[in-house]
């Protein structure tokens, strides 16, 4: 389905970009196109691929922009049939102490990435979402929950042969920029203690390329206004630092310094709600849109009988990793290959 067809990547000098050409620019894909707003890491990845890739490099492209900023969105649009949207602002506490930035980037910015999507005629739109939109207690999930709403409420204007629409939602990816393995990593490194919130808080865990299998998975299977989520398997943070410290330095000391401000004990990928209508797919769940029109009536008069009272899919009832099971999917993980490659030669 790829073949010759242009993909744009918003936010695409990210990890889930990097992982994306990873992927697909040994394939016959005809161009990708990375739009971002910092020059400076499209110049990065720009030079890493040409050193890497040399015989697929050029079929990349590098547009500066703002998802905020509606007509650099258009100029990046031309010509493209498929867009992969994973631009947001996602660190916690970044988005608490500037909660209109994070509606700007991931509440407009999402609008404006899919009427733009629209407009140019992009026949298929992938937007990435996190376990924190579901049952959201701090200004990023919040902002990642609104998101959604528009995602879905934008697939209804929209004809699904002209545009279709998804989204996927999943929790955390290892090894990602910004995330807390390699902070532990430095940590290690510099000889200071792991720092940890709360052990027995439970998280869910997967590679950057089973992020991209979902992303991939929604393209192929779903339908527009869905959200796609990947049944992924969990572990306690106690549980993900053991397994770092025994990896790079065995018996290192780790350091509880208590939750932090907009944290919750554990993530939910489905919500009750969502789990009495949700479509079991194997290893993932299709939870469909709501097709209701603006007959608002229905909501008040009518009603759903016979549904069943499911309960939601959260990190602490998914499979539960122990420690060996941890360390053997750290080690698939090239992040973690390279790093105790280097780790070893010091």
């Amino acid at each position: 389905m790829f073949t010759e067809k242009t993909l744009l990547i918003t936010g695409g000098t990210g990890s889930f970009g990097n992982a994306v050409l990873n992927r697909f620019l040994r394939t016959d894909i005809g161009e990708i196109r990375i739009f971002s707003r910092d020059e400076k890491k499209q110049d990065d990845m720009r030079h890493e691929f040409q050193m890497r890739l040399p015989e697929a490099a050029e079929k990349l492209r590098f547009y500066i922009g703002d998802v905020r900023d509606p007509a650099s969105l258009k100029n990046a649009m031309h010509g493209v049939d498929y867009i992969f949207h994973a631009a947001a602002l996602k660190q916690v506490p970044s988005c608490e102490f500037f909660p209109l930035e994070a509606v700007k980037t991931n509440v407009f910015g999402t609008e404006n990435v899919l009427s733009a999507a629209i407009d140019a005629g992009v026949r298929s739109v992938i937007c990435l979402s996190t376990d924190k939109a579901a049952y959201p207690v701090n200004a990023m999930g919040t902002s990642k929950a609104m998101m959604e709403k528009v995602i879905v409420a934008k697939s209804r204007t929209v004809r699904p042969e002209e545009t279709k629409i998804c989204c996927t939602r999943y929790g955390n990816v290892m090894c990602s920029r910004g995330s807390v393995i390699p902070l532990w990593m430095d940590q290690i490194r510099s000889g200071k203690p792991v720092t940890v919130t709360e052990p027995k808080m439970t998280r869910f865990i997967m590679s950057l390329e089973e992020a991209v299998d979902l992303v991939l998975f929604a393209f192929e299977n779903g339908e527009s206004g869905d959200i796609l989520v990947q049944k992924a398997p969990a572990c306690t943070i106690e549980v993900l630092a053991e397994a770092v410290t025994e990896l790079f330095d065995p018996g290192h000391e780790i350091q509880v310094i208590g939750v932090r401000h907009g944290e919750k004990l554990y993530e939910t990928l489905l919500t009750n709600e969502e789990c009495a209508h949700a479509q079991d797919l194997g290893a993932f769940y299709r939870v469909p849109c709501d097709k209701r029109d603006l007959n608002y009536d229905k909501y008040f008069r009518q009603g759903r009988t016979g549904q069943d009272v499911l309960t939601e899919f959260n990190s602490n009832n998914t499979e539960l990793l122990d420690v060996a099971q941890v360390k053997e999917k750290l080690l698939s993980l090239r992040y973690i290959q390279d790093a105790l490659a280097s780790w070893e030669a010091r």
